[in-house]
């Protein structure tokens, strides 16, 4: 029988490499001890997420964790054991020797046993795989041990990208429109939802509502794939305990990740403007708009409004994780009583919110970024250097200047976020992922 830092008869002092682990999870004030208030706090918080995890692993919802049961919840994690290896861990937390775990037991063994990742949490609050609103620049999902060893991960990101191709489909009109209103709009030259979209259609029809759209879609996948095996590795070198990542540090990682996709697939974005920003014959395809960008401006036209793309993923994945991960704790910490599960309705609204502050904040970037992408493009525009431009729209514009098109942008959030929920539920059951 293993011997558990806390459970039947006399007290046995903590190991201390649980002792350290207790006063980091608990210490609030950083003074290296916890008061009587910061362990109140740490036991009735950690209660919590033991209370979820003994409510997953009991599985016919009895009350007792058996034998089956315990096997059952390690095979999900990729883990097969027999079941003389399954009894010994039984027998562990068993107290009365009935050969079942009930509620009581599972907590006195584990309540000083410092958890601190809960599967199901991770699990259950999936956010950039299961919501695409248009922009690349959030945070990858952290995905579980169980989903790298099965290969569920490429299953997931497989389903998030023909969500991500559906919702942009759906919703590139409004996308459009966005891009017109940002490069075109301005105090003299007034356009609204209405006369922009009277003067696409005059111009090319209305398939030209969709002009973009194609290399929109086509750049998922090798962002998405660039994107997720940069942040696997980005969080190796920054994490401070192996197989833990911290907040500040998932930000970190997930950024230079969202930078090295940006910076792989940069010249695919300019590609995306002008030809959403195209008029009728000006360019047969892809292929034909890059052989053009290249004879008439260089290779360095590809990378027009890299930097003040690069510096927008800051205050989009920052806020957007900070954001999302209080919603989420907020959640978890209230409402979380059963199971970690928040239901659609919770995870699509915190997802939207999130996602749309982090927009908020880097539109600004993303208009310069647009307008430098389409500059040698549009007849008579000047070829201005990102911080001349700012100052130019500023004394010209006014601040407001700077989210042209935000109208376009917020109206598309709501059906992208709904288009590619139903299309990702979609591919999980077409793909056998398991709910």
């Amino acid at each position: 029988m293993e011997d558990s830092p806390y459970g039947s008869g006399e007290p046995r002092p903590l190991p201390p490499p649980y002792e350290e682990k207790i006063i980091s999870a608990g210490d609030r004030n950083k003074d290296e001890g916890l008061d009587f208030r910061e362990f109140s706090k740490y036991l009735k918080d950690h209660e919590k997420q033991l209370r979820l995890t003994f409510k997953s692993l009991d599985k016919n919802k009895d009350g007792r964790i058996d034998i089956t049961e315990i096997r059952q919840s390690l095979a999900d994690l990729g883990l097969e054991i027999s079941k003389e290896h399954a009894e010994k861990i039984l027998q562990s937390i068993d107290v009365d020797g009935t050969m079942t775990v009930d509620w009581n037991e599972w907590r006195e063994h584990f309540l000083f046993n410092p958890a601190t990742s809960l599967q199901e949490i991770v699990r259950y609050w999936k956010h950039t795989t299961v919501l695409d609103i248009g922009d690349s620049l959030t945070i990858p999902d952290e995905f579980t041990e169980e989903e790298k060893t099965t290969g569920l991960w490429w299953k997931q990101l497989t389903a998030g990208a023909v969500a991500g191709a559906v919702s942009r489909t759906g919703t590139a009109p409004l996308d459009r429109m966005k891009v017109f209103m940002q490069v075109h709009a301005s105090k003299t030259n007034k356009i609204s939802l209405v006369s922009g979209f009277k003067q696409m259609l005059k111009e090319g029809g209305v398939t030209s509502l969709w002009r973009g759209n194609g290399i929109n879609v086509m750049k998922i996948a090798p962002e998405t794939a660039i994107k997720f095996m940069a942040y696997e590795q980005y969080k190796k070198l920054l994490s401070s305990e192996p197989g833990k990542v911290r907040t500040h540090e998932r930000f970190m990682a997930g950024s230079l990740a969202g930078a090295t996709a940006q910076t792989t697939i940069y010249p695919m974005e300019v590609m995306k403007t002008r030809m959403t920003l195209r008029k009728t014959g000006q360019y047969s395809g892809m292929f034909d708009c890059a052989k053009k960008v290249l004879k008439n401006e260089g290779v360095k036209a590809f990378y027009k409004g890299y930097i003040p793309n690069i510096l927008g993923i800051i205050p989009y994945a920052g806020i957007d994780l900070a954001v999302y991960e209080s919603l989420k704790n907020f959640w978890l910490s209230h409402y979380a009583k059963d199971t970690a599960n928040p239901g659609v309705l919770v995870l699509l609204g915190c997802g939207t919110i999130s996602s749309t502050c982090g927009q908020l904040a880097s539109y600004p970037l993303a208009l310069i970024r647009t307008r430098m992408q389409a500059q040698a493009s549009v007849e008579g525009s000047e070829q201005l250097p990102m911080n001349l431009m700012v100052k130019k729209i500023m004394e010209k514009e006014g601040f407001f200047g700077l989210y042209r098109g935000i109208l376009p942008n917020f109206m598309k959030v709501i059906p992208a976020v709904s288009i590619s929920y139903v299309v990702y539920e979609y591919m999980r059951s077409g793909l056998g992922i398991q709910k």
